[in-house]
């Protein structure tokens, strides 16, 4: 038996003694998974169907160049995928390592505590595998792109990534997940390891059909000063959990953005750990929610500070607009600190639009709706001008304006 074979062996058990996590549980106790847990979900076809043209244009398909892995419904697609050799770089889905994978799969995305996560672990059968050599400097980014549908029957697909990046290297990666259809649920993990000395500019664009389950866990190991930076963008999904854990080594510098927009009956839950393991460490962390209609989201962001880690500077900060009487955030921002010579600051707001600021702008000659679009845009605006993808910025600017022209409407 190989070592991921008992991996998945070990893992199944361990989902069967979790079993599906409840409200019950501090971890989820603001969302509800029996939705999840009572479908009865079938394993997810993989072929192309329904992926042509104007469906692969929704998202950044079409916009990025670069090396593209392709995955539908959790199986690679080499007719979708662009994969151009540059400099020693290895981009293959896992069922081509040929056991090179094997030194850093499943030994991060701890799955003992986490249902979803070891789920994803036991049952995974294909997924992104990405090995960087030393002293690379890509000039482009890499994209992997996870393509869901679902259908008359409910199905399920289990992504899977792993980026090893060697030390002195910068990277730009790209995680896009494009959902159509009803009735599916994406269960998806993704493990960065980056070496020291690296630059890691990470972002997870979310844009899953309405009516659809995503759940997702991201781990990061970051190296000896090493600089990382993340950016969750949630678009769509009826039901989403995003996880994402960073642990820092000595020197690590970590940046974890996200921006999540939610209307009519969305839920989405985001859960951040950044863990500052060993001294010198920085992290600056940025998190924002805009919320319409009878949508509601979750925050949870958790900063550790081990006994080891000295000298940490980290702040977080969650900034919540909602648009509607009936949108809800539950917010909590948390510091575990075990050190005592640091530097942490945390800290929510939850709010609606400045009634003095749509007046001042009325009092100029614009309209009451557009005010509100306008003030509505620079709010999301502080996360958009982060981002240094440019075909991600511009679609961003483009699901802000349609979102704001659809609610004025």
């Amino acid at each position: 038996m190989t070592r991921i074979e008992s991996i998945r062996q070990h893992a199944a058990s361990r989902f069967a003694e979790l079993g599906f996590p409840t409200t019950k549980e501090e971890e989820w106790r603001f969302t509800n998974v029996s939705p999840i847990a009572r479908t009865q979900f079938s394993a997810a076809p993989s072929d192309l169907s329904g992926w042509e043209g104007a469906a692969l244009d929704q998202g950044l398909f079409r916009r990025v160049s670069g090396v593209r892995l392709v995955f539908v419904n959790g199986r690679y697609s080499p007719a979708l995928s662009f994969q151009r050799p540059a400099k020693g770089i290895r981009a293959a889905s896992l069922s081509e390592a040929n056991g090179d994978a094997e030194a850093h799969l499943a030994r991060h995305a701890a799955y003992q505590n986490r249902a979803f996560v070891a789920m994803n672990t036991a049952k995974f059968g294909d997924g992104a595998w990405v090995e960087i050599p030393r002293g690379t400097i890509m000039e482009e980014p890499i994209h992997l792109v996870f393509l869901a549908s679902g259908g008359d029957v409910p199905v399920v697909s289990f992504p899977r990534s792993l980026v090893v990046i060697g030390a002195d290297s910068e990277v730009t990666l790209i995680e896009s997940y494009i959902g159509q259809g009803a009735s599916y649920f994406t269960n998806a993990v993704t493990e960065i390891v980056a070496g020291d000395h690296t630059i890691v500019d990470h972002y997870k664009l979310q844009q899953e059909d309405e009516r659809s389950f995503h759940v997702a866990a991201l781990q990061a190991q970051i190296g000896r000063e090493a600089s990382f930076s993340t950016h969750s963008i949630s678009l769509g999904g009826g039901l989403v959990r995003n996880d994402v854990n960073a642990v820092l080594d000595e020197g690590a510098e970590a940046v974890v953005n996200g921006l999540y927009l939610a209307s009519g009956k969305q839920h989405v839950d985001n859960h951040t750990v950044i863990d500052h393991a060993r001294p010198h460490g920085t992290s600056r962390e940025l998190y924002k929610g805009i919320l319409d209609g009878g949508s509601t989201a979750v925050f949870n962001g958790k900063i550790i500070v081990r006994p080891d880690a000295q000298k940490t500077d980290a702040k977080q900060t969650n900034k919540n607009l909602l648009l509607s009487e009936d949108a809800a955030i539950n917010t909590n921002p948390e510091l575990q600190i075990l050190a005592d010579d640091v530097r942490c600051t945390h800290g929510a707001t939850i709010g609606q639009l400045d009634q003095e600021a749509i007046f001042y702008l009325q009092s100029r000659g614009i309209g009451k709706e557009e005010a509100r679009d306008l003030l509505t845009y620079a709010f999301a605006r502080d996360i958009v001008e982060r981002i240094k993808v440019a075909p991600l910025s511009a679609l961003l600017e483009q699901v802000l304006i349609e979102r704001l022209h659809a609610h004025r409407n």
